[in-house]
This record gives C-alpha cells, structure tokens and sequence, in this order.
C-alpha cells in the first residue's frame, strides 16, 4: 500500500509549514486518475499524525474528476482512466485534470495571548 508512505509525506510537509503550531484541519486534492485511494490515506491519516502537531487534525479531501482534451478535435470531456477514446476516434488525449495530489489548505491554531 503506497498510500502509507505517501501519508506519511503529507505529515511531514504539513508539520513543516505548521511552523510548530497545532495543525485543525488538511484538505487534500486527490485525483481520481491518481492511482491513489481516498480512504487508505484517510485510514493512514491518523496513524502517520500520531504524536505531532498534526494529531487531531480533521482530513478533507476533495476527489477531483478526470478531463482530457482530444488532439485532433479538440473536445474537453471526462474521462475515469488514464487513457480512452474521443467521439471523434481519437485516442491522442492530454489529459487535464485526474491526476492531481495536493494539499490545498492547511489550518492551525491560533495562540490568543
């Protein structure tokens, strides 16, 4: 499960960017072209946050759908795998969007002194 060892990246950018603050919430930006599965990182989540300033922290992830654009006609749909075929025939697709991992937002606390 390669989810693990990527979990355990997004913990350890987000506790760099935390600057030592207590860390609310992550909202990640997940593709579905990705290869990466939504619940193995939110099942990896808490376990890779136990410990640090992330523990706690409420995950948000936004699974963000495959486009592509054909080559030869130009038409933008969607697509669920990385690779397909247009209306026109064509199978010379850029895909778009689909294949994002992102950490969109992070929120921390706020110390009031």
């Amino acid at each position: 499960m390669h989810e693990l060892g990527i979990t355990q990246n997004i913990i350890a950018i987000v506790r760099e960017n935390a600057q030592g603050k207590k860390v609310q919430r992550v909202l990640l930006e997940i593709g579905q072209l990705s290869a990466i599965m939504p619940e193995a990182i939110k099942f990896c989540f808490d376990i890779c946050a136990k410990d640090t300033i992330v523990e706690g922290a409420v995950l948000e992830i936004l699974e963000i759908p495959g486009m592509a654009k054909c080559r030869q006609c130009g038409k933008t749909f969607y697509v669920d795998k990385p690779f397909g075929i247009c209306e026109c025939g064509s199978v010379q697709l850029d895909i778009i969007t689909g294949e994002e991992l992102k950490i969109k937002e992070i929120e921390v606390e706020e110390l009031c002194v």
